[in-house]
């Protein structure tokens, strides 16, 4: 089948790393925890509350490990208060119980909220159901929370039971969690998102889509990488460098809790550079996408020429492919003056719509289909495919098409040629036209393969 070049750009994995960077920058920044003693409240988890709801349970659970990774490694600092430090395996005393407890119980929490998500989509009270989930989602993850302290940590004295002697700052957590689930939702849902997310989830192969942005947007996040990870160590040295000049006894102790602070700014830093990468890279597709849908043939719906002909130089151009078989195929409708003459114009559209609908529907998921002329088409087949194979597609595409109009049997010529990567479209545009004019010659309503 015809590999799809979008596919690593579907619009839901777009939004699964915008959600990804969002929660490292509230891991690592106030915007995820509210420090009260002796204790801190956290709003990180709701990226993963928005995952649930808009992505599903895979994507939920992806994201509630990086959360509790995060909490693991801002616990192994020396400066954190007593309560955190069960958190971290450093410092516990209990390794395997803290990693259950940073990691373990988010990862659960992810899979929880995203499969309790999954099961009220669809439902008829689907709104108030996420209205609900989302509300209480603060008290599952405490209670998960919970549960791993108490069975890991038991001298702590915590239980699930201590889920519901959680307070008024909760509940405006709760309230927080809701109205974001909400907005998220809103905003994914609206008619112009969902017309982004058809354009990228499209199944057509744009050429105009350069692969070369992709490489160059690479090849940046990895230079700012490099450049954000020589500054952190530099910005720690030099922290270090001023509290000695200010005559501050600076232990090595101090000087680990300063590097530790500045990684996690860097991981921050680099989550924002991050989003703002992934949207001009969302920004500069919909773009091509509407430039590509410019070039789609308005009446038939298939790939105009210029599209077509660029899709196939680019498919001739691919290096891995060379030497490899492929078909091009020049197809003509037969007497369509006559069908417009004698049914009058609006029924000649027609027809050349459901021609163009039969040729995607039997050739689409091979290569690609493209209107070249007024009643002319091209396909070409980008993958190995036997004769024998080729010949009961076409014979079916002829049976398929001899029904479009009722007063008149509907048929046409198709020239076929076989070739080997690479070729040029002038070349394969002439050796398809020669044979075209034999099967015309031959009677129309039939193929000639050379």
């Amino acid at each position: 089948m015809k590999q799809n070049k979008w596919k690593h750009l579907k619009f839901e994995k777009y939004v699964f790393v915008l959600l990804l960077a969002i929660e490292l920058i509230m891991s690592f920044t106030f915007l995820g925890f509210i420090h009260i003693d002796p204790i801190s409240l956290t709003t990180a988890y709701i990226p993963i509350v928005v995952a649930g709801c808009l992505l599903g349970p895979l994507e939920s659970t992806l994201i509630g490990l990086v959360f509790g990774l995060a909490s693991m490694y801002k616990a192994s600092a020396l400066y954190v208060v007593s309560d955190d430090k069960i958190f971290s395996p450093l410092y516990s005393g209990n390794p395997i119980g803290s990693i259950l407890l940073s990691v373990g119980s988010r990862v659960l929490f992810g899979f929880v909220i995203g499969y309790l998500f999954s099961i009220i989509k669809g439902r008829k009270y689907e709104k108030i159901g996420i209205w609900i989930l989302s509300l209480i989602s603060q008290w599952i993850h405490a209670f998960l929370v919970f549960i791993v302290m108490g069975a890991c940590f038991p001298q702590l004295g915590y239980t699930g039971m201590s889920t519901f002697h959680m307070g008024i700052n909760d509940a405006l957590i709760a309230l927080c969690c809701l109205f974001w689930v909400e907005v998220a939702y809103k905003i994914y849902h609206k008619e112009r998102i969902q017309k982004y997310k058809d354009a990228v989830n499209q199944s057509l192969d744009d050429p105009y889509l350069s692969s070369k942005i992709v490489a160059i947007s690479s090849g940046i996040s990895f230079l700012i990488i490099c450049i954000a990870i020589f500054s952190t160590g530099y910005f720690a040295n030099r922290s270090t460098y001023m509290l000695k000049q200010h005559r501050v006894h600076v232990t090595r102790t101090i000087e680990i809790d300063l590097l530790h602070l500045q990684v996690q700014f860097l991981i921050a830093m680099l989550a924002l550079d991050f989003i703002l990468i992934l949207t001009m890279l969302m920004i500069y597709q919909y773009m091509k996408y509407r430039e590509y849908q410019g070039e789609i043939d308005f009446l038939t719906g298939v790939m105009g020429r210029r599209l077509f002909l660029q899709h196939c130089q680019n498919i001739q151009n691919d290096q891995r492919i060379h030497g490899h078989q492929g078909w091009f195929l020049f197809l003509d409708v037969d007497w369509f003056k006559q069908i417009n003459d004698k049914l009058g114009h609006i029924a000649g559209d027609e027809t050349l719509k459901k021609f163009a609908m039969f040729l995607k529907e039997q050739f689409e998921p091979y290569g690609a289909v493209g209107r070249v002329g007024g009643d002319e088409f091209a396909v070409m087949i980008e993958e190995e495919m036997s004769q024998e194979v080729l010949e009961k597609e076409l014979e079916q595409f002829f049976q398929n098409i001899s029904g479009i109009q009722k007063e008149v049997t509907v048929s046409c010529s198709i020239g076929v040629y076989r070739f080997k990567y690479p070729k040029t479209i002038k070349e394969l545009l002439t050796k398809t036209d020669e044979i075209l004019y034999e099967a015309k010659a031959n009677g129309r309503g039939c193929f000639v393969i050379r």
